[in-house]
């Protein structure tokens, strides 16, 4: 492990830890196209717009999973660089169960507020039966989704990033597998393609929980916690809630941006949702990336070794802007022809069309704010990552659509996001230049 992280050539170091987690993201990009296409094979307008407003609830979970996930293995990673390894165990293990316990606390909480949480989401009455279905049994196995963040993130701090790739991709080939049996085979629609991802991600967390106990030296799923180690609670947190903060803004976002759209009918309602999934085609491989280099930039950094550091963070980010340039470039061209593969009323193409190339035109933005983000969650930037956290989709997103909606109407919704990115993306080049001027 410490040759890989000290010793082996940058890029190399680099594509072996990151590219497992990318093949991890593909494939979450491939049931995220599959389960929408299926979904939108109803033809029902109201049908794909309700899955769609419940695209706020997957993000509160993994923002709540977030938590113990990046915290955990933030403070893991520079245990280990700084070869702390009792205390990494510890931390390890407070962060498995405590996760569990939050993640029954959440579904419990779900179920109770579904109204007014479904309502807050953007949910309309045409939609809210179908949205209603398929949020119960999402907000049921929530524990589930929750708690697999935590041995997948954990187990990569110790170099192990192929066997968290092959227990997230397990689950989301069942997934699959289970879309149309349960969508259509039974009838169930959106309700089916919620129990899908739930039965995904239990194949998941068994998976990885055994990769735990048979393949790591470090992080341990034992009962056993020393009352001590509770000290380090604190320190997850600080890093865990900035982190976990990206996703909660997602939520936040997409339900703003739903009930703005909503204004203008199911119809653009469910073009977002499909503009959304072509456009995470390019997003999930940048997060795949930055985040499967964040042992590699966290331990570096807890083995004070600046000038690894920063060399780590350049290529980094060369990948990231190279990456979403072509790809963005190509999907752009190719959007009115993908958006029909899912649905072919004209009113739905062209909405799809012009949401998807107005996300994707500022990918390289957000591929530079994905790396400022995890490099501030692995040093334990803690208020890097939480200013970063609240604004792309947060406080500066829900500026700028606000007034962009007043200026322009329904073309200052579509262009909000873009806007958003680039402020963003500025606040974080300001933010990591003031933090990290001092290093050589």
């Amino acid at each position: 492990m410490d040759t890989l992280f000290t010793k082996t050539s940058v890029p190399r170091a680099y594509f072996t830890l990151a590219m497992p987690v990318v093949i991890s993201m593909i494939a979450s990009m491939i049931y995220n196209l599959v389960d929408t296409f299926f979904i939108s094979q109803t033809q029902n307008p109201n049908i794909v717009a309700g899955v769609t407003v419940c695209t706020p609830l997957f993000s509160i979970m993994l923002a709540i999973g977030d938590v113990f996930g990046l915290g955990g293995s933030a403070l893991v990673s520079k245990m280990l660089g700084s070869k702390q390894h009792e205390s990494a165990s510890q931390v390890s293990r407070i962060c498995f169960y405590a996760a569990i316990v939050i993640g029954i606390l959440t579904a419990g909480i779900l179920l109770v507020f579904e109204a007014p949480i479904l309502t807050a989401f953007g949910a309309s009455s045409g939609i809210r039966p179908f949205a209603s279905a398929f949020y119960r049994i999402m907000a049921i196995g929530g524990p589930l989704i929750i708690v697999s963040l935590v041995p997948s993130n954990l187990i990569r701090t110790e170099g192990l990033a192929r066997e968290s790739m092959i227990g997230s991709v397990a689950g989301l080939v069942v997934t699959i597998l289970l879309d149309p049996l349960l969508i259509f085979g039974f009838h169930l629609y959106a309700a089916g393609a919620a129990l899908a991802t739930v039965i995904g991600y239990l194949v998941t967390d068994l998976i990885l929980c055994a990769y735990v106990i048979k393949r790591c030296r470090v992080i341990s799923l034992s009962w056993h916690i020393k009352k001590s180690t509770f000290a380090f609670a604190g320190a997850i947190l600080v890093i865990g809630i900035p982190a976990s903060m990206t996703n909660l803004m997602q939520a936040f976002g997409t339900a703003l941006l739903n009930n703005f759209l909503v204004r203008y009918g199911a119809a653009q309602v469910a073009a977002f949702g499909i503009a959304t999934k072509i456009y995470m085609i390019v997003m999930l491989v940048m997060v795949g990336f930055a985040f499967g280099a964040q042992p590699l930039v966290g331990y570096n950094y807890g083995a004070h070794n600046q000038k690894r550091f920063r060399q780590i963070v350049n290529f980094d980010l060369l990948v990231e802007v190279v990456f979403s340039v072509i790809f963005a470039v190509i999907l752009m061209l190719l959007a009115p022809f993908i958006v029909r593969l899912f649905m072919t009323q004209k009113t739905i193409v062209t909405a799809g069309v012009l949401l998807l190339r107005a996300l994707l035109s500022t990918t390289p933005f957000i591929g530079a704010i994905l790396v400022f983000t995890t490099v501030f969650q692995s040093t334990g930037k803690a208020l890097g990552a939480f200013l970063l956290a609240i604004s792309r989709q947060g406080v500066i997103f829900a500026i700028v659509i606000y007034v962009a909606h007043m200026l322009w109407g329904y073309l200052g919704v579509v262009w909000a996001q873009p806007l958003a990115d680039v402020l963003t993306c500025l606040l974080g080049f300001v933010i990591y230049r003031q933090d990290f001027r001092r290093m050589k």
